[in-house]
This record gives C-alpha cells, structure tokens and sequence, in this order.
C-alpha cells in the first residue's frame, strides 16, 4: 500500500498517503507528549521550572537544523515547533503547580 511520491498517479493515492502521513505524525506527538508528562515528573523534585530557556533555544536551533536537512522551510517549522513548545511549558506549568506567567 505504501507508495511513493513518484509512485502516486491519482489524487486518490495521494490522499491515502497523506492520511497515512498523518496519522503516523500524531502517534509520534503522542510519544513526545509522554516525555512532557515525563519531564515535569522529573523537575518536580530537582525544583526546575517548567520553562527552561536554554533548551527551549537548543530545540529551536534542532528545529531549523532538521528542516534545513530535508529542504524544508527552517522559519515554518520553527514557528510550528514555537507552538509546540508554548503547549509543552504550558502543561509542565500546570502539572508543577507554577503559577501563570
């Protein structure tokens, strides 16, 4: 089932893969959101803030690396890894029990 770009010769197969794409995409956020839910676990008692500046910057530079290698768009996806991000900090603030802000 799986094809190719080249290998798609209808609208039709294109969709498959696409939604295929798809769901493989969430079920690896679904991963990375374990490890959110994990990395607050683990700064509870080492007493870390959710938001940790200096690697919120080392993901966006591996962001941008990333995109770059495989020719995408290094600003989109940076703004795309932003909000993730933001989500991410977010939740952490929740779980530690961090006051918004």
């Amino acid at each position: 089932m799986l094809k190719t770009p080249a290998e798609c010769t209808t609208m039709a197969d294109v969709r498959v893969e696409i939604d295929r794409l798809d769901g493989a995409l969430m079920k690896l956020l679904a991963e990375r959101w374990g490890y959110i839910d994990r990395a607050a676990e683990i700064k509870r008692p080492l007493k870390l803030k959710a938001d940790i500046p200096a690697r919120v910057a080392e993901v966006r530079e591996n962001v941008r690396r990333h995109a770059s290698e495989f020719g995408l768009d290094p600003d989109f996806y940076e703004r795309l890894w932003a909000q993730l991000i933001d989500h991410a900090i977010a939740h952490e603030r929740q779980l530690l029990g961090e006051a918004d802000g």
